[in-house]
């Protein structure tokens, strides 16, 4: 319950922030060129909030925290009196309406820079993408790619950690190889081309690392006990921190993954289980706790493991001073925005499935799990999501900016409004688009939330 409510204020604060953003940039734009806005909402539905200012503009605040819009004075839905005229959005020149249209996606992406500086001022804790193991006959075993090799380059890229290297990898999905630099253990540095054609992978099973065949490094997980869940079964039968885990009913732990392996097997069961404790040997009885899962009941203990420490050098930070994580974040932003676009694509021309597309679930849970690891690592979420949403706004579907941006640069070529039986076609048409985008985005989030 508790992850769920995390989840859902994280979801609800980011949404918040960025529709904030991206309706300013329409308000702002508007009141620069001179148009009355009417209202700038937060939300839909009946506002629990409002106040106006000088110029007559409500603000409000509504309940349903799934979007947002800014009301301008406009004659095609408005009587307005003809002191006021000058003041409607539709009679501002062409050129004006399109600045208006195209601000809210412009702040997305704005938006999207500044919450990447703030992150590399912050510093964002990351991990060498070094390679820990490579699956037999995998695209990444027919490169030759082994382990210990640290991936330094994907596709002419610099790639310093894993994230980079996951974003080069989905980015050349659809291409018949991708170039990668690798440095190995002993510091030789080479190249090699992953041949990836016909790769694809369902994100609902796999990742596109394990996908390729491509494990991490991690270090070594121990069986000695470092945390203990409070009311758990470990508890109650008096295992403490530090302790090492010998054997299970007499039969020897070989690892942490066989021990987790075995206990889920065994809900509702007595074992035995016989540890070290400062330099001794003893044995405890546990009774195995039941979980339901989505395939049935699983046995729970309570406890988890040690790791060893990261080698030195692995682990680092991102942080840049105040000037160069400018340009740093400029070319995260672009990286992100490019990478956007050629998905778009590639969902068009089907090199990309639509079982990639995410819905209010999905974005939910990684709002959460974000926010949950620090601050830098929410707003580079929101970075990726703001670039998202400003790329989104600018396709050419009526209903959507970018869609009214067409139709007045078609006005703008030709010197006369596109006709309004045709922009309704189109906004019907814009509309049963993204009804069904929307309905495959959601229909992904449910079958990954039960699967």
């Amino acid at each position: 319950m508790f992850t769920f409510l995390w989840s859902l204020g994280s979801f609800i604060v980011a949404l918040g922030i960025l529709v904030a953003v991206h309706e300013w940039g329409h308000f702002i734009v508007a009141r620069m060129c001179g148009v009355h806005v009417e209202r700038f909402s937060i939300g839909f539905g009946k506002p629990f909030w409002t106040r106006k200012d000088k110029k007559g503009t409500e603000f409000a605040v509504a309940a349903i925290p799934l979007g947002g819009y800014v009301r301008m004075l406009d004659e095609r839905v408005d009587d307005v009196p003809a002191e006021k005229r000058h003041l409607a959005f539709n009679n501002k020149p062409v050129l004006q309406r399109m600045a208006i249209i195209a601000a809210g996606p412009g702040v997305n992406f704005i938006f999207a820079v500044l919450a990447l500086y703030m992150m590399f001022l912050i510093g964002q804790n990351t991990v060498k993408p070094v390679i820990g193991d490579i699956t037999p006959d995998s695209f990444a075993a027919q490169a030759q790619l082994k382990a210990g090799d640290e991936i330094i380059t994907v596709g002419g890229h610099e790639t310093p950690d894993w994230e980079s290297v996951n974003l080069e990898l989905i980015s050349a999905i659809g291409t018949p190889q991708v170039g990668i630099t690798v440095k190995s253990v002993q510091g030789v540095t080479s190249q090699t081309n992953l041949h990836i054609a016909g790769w694809n992978f369902d994100p609902e099973k796999q990742s596109a690392l394990n996908s390729l065949g491509i494990v991490p490094f991690r270090p070594e997980i121990t069986t000695v006990v470092a945390f203990i869940s409070e009311d758990s079964p470990a508890e109650q039968a008096g295992l403490q921190v530090d302790d090492e885990l010998i054997a299970l009913n007499g039969e020897k732990i070989e690892n942490w993954m066989s021990l987790v392996d075995t206990i889920k097997g065994l809900p509702g069961e007595t074992v035995s289980i016989t540890l070290m404790r400062g330099g001794q040997q003893q044995t405890v009885s546990a009774t195995i706790a039941r979980r339901d899962t989505p395939d049935g009941q699983d046995g729970f203990l309570g406890v988890s493991p040690k790791a060893e420490p990261w080698p030195e050098g692995y682990v680092f930070t991102h942080q840049y001073g105040p000037v160069k994580a400018v340009g740093k974040a400029l070319d995260k932003t672009w990286r992100l925005t490019a990478v956007s676009v050629e998905m778009l694509g590639k969902l068009v021309t089907g090199d990309v499935s639509l079982n990639n597309l995410s819905g209010p679930i999905s974005i939910a849970q990684g709002a959460g799990v974000s926010a949950g690891y620090g601050l830098a690592y929410f707003l580079s979420f929101l970075a990726l999501i703001s670039v998202s949403l400003g790329i989104i706004n600018l396709l050419p579907i009526p209903m959507l900016d970018g869609g009214h941006l067409l139709f007045y640069i078609i006005e703008w070529a030709s010197g006369k409004p596109v006709p309004e039986h045709v922009q309704e076609w189109g906004f019907k048409i814009g509309g049963a688009l993204l009804f069904m985008m929307m309905s495959i985005a959601i229909f992904n989030d449910i079958s990954r939330f039960v699967s």
